[in-house]
């Protein structure tokens, strides 16, 4: 097992070439193989859960391990309902309790064939492809929005098409938006029809030159890495982030905002690619409290850069979290304590800290197979020289090349293995 042991820099002045959102490349490779295009997207993201769908699209094999990507799950399980061939789909065994029974059971209503082979409502699945004709489907509102996404991607190649009424509360809805966009951008006639209706129509995707930008996810850990350094002459240059993104965590730029990060855009200049400066200025915010609902990937930066900085806050909407890659919300709490921060939870759905320390054990981080506890608690080093991160290659699920860059903007970063 490895374990980094990190120490911060105290000056910052660096350009950060970020990796190409994970959200969008995921989704572009379905839709590709869906269009049968020749040409696949440009600047993919590295990471591995974008990389278990290439090389599932594109070797097909019997079996599919998606290993720890709850999206590949998703995403693949409705491309291999309409994708003739006989496949078996399966993952970790925390992905093996990961449930996927909504999406099962709305492709099971629109004709597809679907076995569980071992748990029901949950991986692995035995998948017959099939041409499945669509049409009318409600499905709760308030489920995981990727569920929404796989089935609203799969329409335009259904006989019929698809109108998607979504039930009750919405959540992560910036996500679905995200998936709309992007199909819209690939030739589909996809939009909402009503309030809580999707209306996909049976018309094929265009296959076209497609660039893809890079990630606000990512760019999360920059934000907290810039408003924990004590210097206000520190910056980022943030590259290849857009202005007016359709995806759902560029909100962070203006919750950033309350905690002493301002975000400046810098257009495109001759063959320089435009992107996002980020300086510090005087923060005022006594408190923040935040619903989380339609960013809950957020979460996990804000919950340790607010306790840092010694902001009180009540975060809500954060009930997804218990179904990550981890159960973020008992994780969380546990590694937050090690740091001497005595957070609440609250109705599994809630975190709140008003300010209650005890004295840091300073024991290491566990990361619990979720790249976004190693990279959330990285900048924390700031504040706590010598912080302590247990399995760090966990952060390969989405910024493979994250701890490179720590390095690159001067952070000591020494590896033992325990």
């Amino acid at each position: 097992m490895k374990q980094y042991t990190i120490t911060a820099p105290t000056h910052f002045d660096n350009t950060v070439l970020l990796p190409a959102s994970k959200s969008i490349s995921n989704r572009s490779l379905i839709i590709h193989a869906l269009s049968n295009g020749e040409v696949k997207p440009q600047n993919l993201s590295d990471c591995d859960d974008t990389q278990v769908i290439l090389d599932a699209i594109t070797h097909m094999p019997k079996e599919i391990n998606v290993k720890a990507a709850g999206t590949a799950m998703r995403f693949l399980t409705a491309y291999l309902a309409v994708t003739k061939g006989e496949h078996i789909i399966t993952g970790t065994d925390r992905m093996k309790h990961r449930p996927i029974g909504p999406l099962v059971d709305s492709l099971r209503y629109m004709g597809a064939d679907i076995e569980y082979l071992e748990e029901e409502g949950f991986p692995p699945l035995k998948i017959t492809g099939k041409e499945i004709d669509g049409g009318l489907l409600e499905i709760p509102g308030n489920i995981s929005s990727q569920y929404i996404s796989a089935l609203l991607m799969i329409g335009p190649v259904l006989k019929n098409g698809l109108e998607l009424t979504l039930t009750g509360t919405l959540i992560s809805r910036p996500y679905i938006d995200l998936t709309l966009w992007t199909m819209q951008q690939l030739g589909a006639k996809a939009e909402w029809s009503d309030v809580n209706v999707v209306s996909v129509k049976p018309y094929p995707y265009q296959s076209n030159n497609w660039m893809i930008e890079s990630d606000w996810s990512a760019a999360s850990y920059w934000y907290e890495t810039l408003a924990l350094s004590h210097d206000f002459d520190n910056t980022f240059f943030l590259q290849g982030l857009l202005d007016g993104s359709k995806q759902g965590d560029s909100v962070l730029r203006y919750i950033f905002s309350l905690l002493g990060v301002k975000t400046s855009i810098e257009k495109p200049i001759q063959q320089q690619p435009g992107g996002m400066r980020i300086t510090r200025h005087m923060r005022t915010l006594p408190r923040l409290d935040y619903d989380f609902t339609n960013s809950p990937d957020l979460a996990q930066t804000f919950v340790v850069s607010c306790s840092v900085l010694n902001i009180p806050f009540h975060f809500t909407g954060l009930s997804s979290l218990l179904i990550k890659e981890t159960d973020r919300i008992k994780a969380l709490i546990t590694e937050m304590l090690k740091l001497g921060y005595v957070i609440e939870e609250r109705n599994n759905s809630e975190l709140i800290w008003n300010g209650l320390k005890i004295k840091p054990t300073l024991e290491p981080i566990e990361t619990y197979e979720d790249h976004r506890m190693a990279m959330s608690f990285a900048p924390a080093s700031i504040r706590f020289p010598g912080l302590k991160i247990n399995h760090p290659e966990v952060v390969s699920k989405s910024y493979p090349h994250f701890w490179d860059d720590l390095r690159r903007v001067g952070f000591i970063i020494e590896e033992n293995d325990i």
